[in-house]
Order: C-alpha cells, then sequence, then structure tokens
C-alpha cells in the first residue's frame, strides 16, 4: 500500500531537486512548477554597482553584515572602522564612525544580536562598540602584547582574541581575563573565528588550521600542501568540519599571492561562494557544483573582503584598495528611468545619470 501523501512528497522533491540543480537560483518567492524545468537567470545574481561609498581615506580591509541585515560595518588601514546602516529601500548611509584606534583596523566582529560590535586594531587593542550610539564601551589589551584578530563567543558573553604571543586570550565583558590557550596549540596566529556551536577555529601562520571543541577538549587539524594565506594555486578550499575533517570542492579562477584576501557564503540557503581578488574583480560560483557564474569588475585596486548580507539575497558588499566600498544589487532593467549609481560620502549622497 502507498503510504498516505506519498505522491505529494514525491512531487516536492522533484521540485526541491529542480531548485538545487538550478545554476542561478537565488530567490525566495519564485514559484517551481512540474510543467516546465526551473531555469533561473543570471539577473538573479548581485551583478550591478548601486552604490559606491567613499567614506574612508585608505584601503578598506574587511566588511561584514550584520546578522539581522539592517548594518554593514567596515574596517580599514585609516584606523577607523565606520557602522553603516541599510535603509528599507537598499539604501546604505553613514550611521557612526569609530575612531581612537592608533593603527590600522583589521577586522571587525558582530555580537549575538547585532547591538554591540568588536573592532581589532593591527598589534594594538581590540575595542567594543554600542551599535546604537556610537559609544565605545569597553577596550582590551595586554601589556607589551598586540592583537591579531578578535571573535565573540556564541552567548556573547566572552570575547576570543588572538594574540602576537602566540595565545589566545579569553576576556568576559568587563575585561578580566577568564582564560587562555597557549602552547603547542597556538603557532603565530593569523586568524580566528567561534562557530556558532562553541567551536575555536584557529587560522596558523603556515599550513595548518586548528579546529577546537573547548567542551570536550577535542581537537581536529587541517593542513593545506602551501601556506593557506597565499596558495601558489590560487584554489578556495572548502573543508568539512564536522564529523570527521574532509575537502569538499575547490574554487578556483580568482587571483591572490600577496596579499590577504577574504571569501564568504551567501544567497538563498546560503547556495553561493564570492571572492575577492588581486586582479580588482569579484568572483561568485555555485558552491555545490564548484561552477564560476560571474566576474565582477568596476574596483580599480585589489578587493579584499566581500560580504553577502544574510537577509537579502541580492545584496552584496565589496571592500577594496582603491579606499571604496561597492554595494552590489540585481541587474534588473527598469525602461521607465536610465541607469543610476549612487555615490555616497558621509550622510549625504548624489545620484549620477550613466549614459
Amino acid at each position: 500500500m502507498i503510504p498516505e501523501k506519498r505522491l505529494l512528497q514525491l512531487v516536492e522533491q522533484a521540485l526541491d531537486l529542480q531548485r538545487v540543480n538550478c545554476l542561478f537560483h537565488n530567490s525566495l518567492n519564485e514559484e517551481t512548477s512540474l510543467n516546465a524545468d526551473h531555469r533561473c537567470g543570471r539577473d538573479n545574481i548581485p551583478s550591478k554597482t548601486v552604490q559606491i561609498l567613499h567614506d574612508h581615506r585608505y584601503e578598506v580591509w574587511y566588511l561584514k553584515f550584520s546578522k539581522n541585515g539592517k548594518y554593514l560595518a567596515s574596517s580599514s588601514s585609516d584606523h577607523s572602522a565606520i557602522i553603516w546602516e541599510v535603509n528599507s529601500d537598499g539604501r546604505v548611509l553613514l550611521k557612526h564612525r569609530l575612531t581612537g584606534h592608533q593603527r590600522p583596523v583589521s577586522s571587525v566582529s558582530w555580537s549575538l544580536c547585532d547591538d554591540q560590535i568588536l573592532t581589532c586594531g593591527v598589534e594594538e587593542v581590540i575595542r567594543r562598540w554600542d551599535v546604537s550610539s556610537g559609544e565605545c564601551l569597553h577596550v582590551y589589551e595586554k601589556r607589551l602584547v598586540g592583537t591579531v584578530s578578535c571573535s565573540w563567543s556564541p552567548d556573547g558573553k566572552y570575547i576570543f582574541t588572538g594574540l602576537t604571543d602566540k595565545s589566545v586570550a579569553i576576556w568576559d565583558l568587563d575585561g578580566k581575563e577568564v582564560d587562555r590557550i597557549e602552547g603547542q596549540k597556538t603557532i603565530k596566529i593569523s586568524d580566528l573565528q567561534m562557530t556558532n556551536d562553541g567551536k575555536l577555529v584557529t587560522v596558523f601562520k603556515d599550513n595548518t588550521i586548528l579546529i577546537l571543541d573547548r567542551e570536550s577538549g577535542v581537537e581536529k587539524w587541517i593542513k593545506e600542501d602551501e601556506a593557506i594565506i597565499s596558495l601558489v594555486n590560487e584554489e578556495l578550499h572548502l573543508w568539512s568540519i564536522e564529523g570527521q575533517i574532509g575537502l569538499i570542492s575547490k574554487y578556483r579562477g580568482h587571483k591572490r599571492s600577496r596579499f590577504i584576501v577574504r571569501a564568504c557564503f551567501g544567497g538563498v540557503q546560503q547556495a553561493f561562494i564570492a571572492s575577492g581578488s588581486e586582479d580588482s574583480q569579484i568572483y561568485i560560483w555555485r558552491k555545490r557544483s564548484g561552477e564560476l557564474i560571474e566576474t565582477l569588475g568596476s574596483h580599480s585596486g585589489a578587493v579584499n573582503c566581500v560580504s553577502w548580507n544574510p537577509v537579502d539575497p541580492h545584496m552584496l558588499a565589496s571592500a577594496s584598495d582603491d579606499r571604496t566600498i561597492r554595494i552590489w544589487g540585481l541587474n534588473h532593467v527598469d525602461t521607465k528611468s536610465n541607469s543610476c549609481i549612487s555615490y555616497c560620502n558621509g550622510s549625504s549622497s548624489e545620484t549620477h545619470t550613466l549614459n
């Protein structure tokens, strides 16, 4: 006997398979039918510059959307970070300029509820800021030791900091050092992140990544054949860290030999991978197949970092050595008006028509 609603399950599976196999599927609302094969167009991928932000004075090294998609934070070699607000119409406007660092700001990290943000000064200090007011709430530092990277604990109660003395310091929000990881586990740290389930992912300067489960004490290691920061073969590698460590896929096309270039997941169900590149372009791959589906060129310097809005799959941001941030949207043609790019400087903006 056929189980109840079995036919409905098979139809839903067939529709899901069509969406999975669609190279450009990136829509929450698009209907799928059994009457015809499902194919999305390339215009579902953010590929058109809709706004250019000019408010950093030097190279923009890092940027990240908040978890709720309402804010974007960026950091620069000009010793500052900026919190941007994403309006309901998709425009991005400057909310707060965060100053106080004495050295370039290498990265930022959003808190659990997006109400606070960390900024990491290169070999300097960590600063914690209130997103609403722009006020600096605390400075975390160790005498004679500088910071390399920082990340929040999943519950938002602690701050993990990679230090230049090859250790990881764990602070409570009041600045008390509650724990420290050092020794063989921390060999020349270049970056670190906390996963949502509490695993500490630490990148070393050579060819090694450590995944440390602090609750169980279990360690897992990823060892690349070449230095992680600058793979000679210019590949992105996707690894599974659940269960047994395994290399899932490789992505090729972008250029990276001298600088740190950051990539991100994005789109509906994080179906895509985007990366900056030293050739001033952005590369977008389909995560499942590894196929390069889009190359975006408009920056005039190396693209150091990209971030995909986690709420709006049609919004992508890029940070470049050309001192600008570009906001990318859909390349839909509006026959009622000319194509426009918005240039934003400070709290004001101007709109220029492109012929």
